[in-house]
């Protein structure tokens, strides 16, 4: 049996994509928007 590790997010266009996510929810914060990426607690398994 062979086990190997999820390597699918070390691409370059899913870097790339991973950066401009993060900077567009930089942007968004910067500017008193609500990101649509947002996580609220409420949301998240285990919480509420």
């Amino acid at each position: 049996m062979l086990i190997t590790g999820h390597q699918a997010f070390f691409t370059e266009e899913a870097l790339l994509a991973i950066a401009e996510t993060t900077m567009g929810n930089i942007a968004d914060e910067e500017a008193g928007k609500v990101s649509p990426n947002r996580v609220l607690s409420e949301n998240v398994a285990g919480k509420g």
